[in-house]
């Protein structure tokens, strides 16, 4: 799937800012995205990289609100199709959302710059 194909399906939350949420510098989240696609050869490498970093990266588990209930973004993964999604559970259900529309809390937890990084890169900017 073509970088743009990943954009129009998942472009509601991409590029949005959260309010109270420290703002990274363009050039840290550039930085970022090149650790994280550095020897990538196609889209579908880039994604491991960001994968990897986040996988290494952001605290997890973390508490957030999906649609107005409380959950427990637990791990992130990488889909068939090429996409990174987290896993959100609350008491005994599981549910897969995309990396891009999860809101995050306030404070984000740590290592939240590899999501704007992620974010920024699927914008295509």
């Amino acid at each position: 799937m073509a970088r743009k194909d990943i954009t129009r399906l998942t472009s509601r939350n991409v590029g949005k800012k959260q309010p109270g949420r420290r703002r990274v510098s363009e050039a840290k989240l550039d930085a970022l995205i090149a650790e994280a696609t550095v020897d990538a050869y196609d889209e579908s490498e880039q994604l491991t990289g960001f994968h990897t970093m986040l996988d290494e990266h952001l605290e997890m588990p973390f508490q957030t609100q999906v649609l107005g209930v409380e959950v427990t973004a637990a791990q992130v993964d990488l889909t068939d199709d090429n996409h990174i999604v987290v896993v959100c559970r609350r008491d005994k259900w599981c549910q897969r959302i995309p990396l891009l529309d999860l809101p995050l809390p306030k404070p984000p937890p740590q290592g939240a710059e590899w999501i704007d990084a992620y974010r920024r890169w699927a914008s295509g900017r």
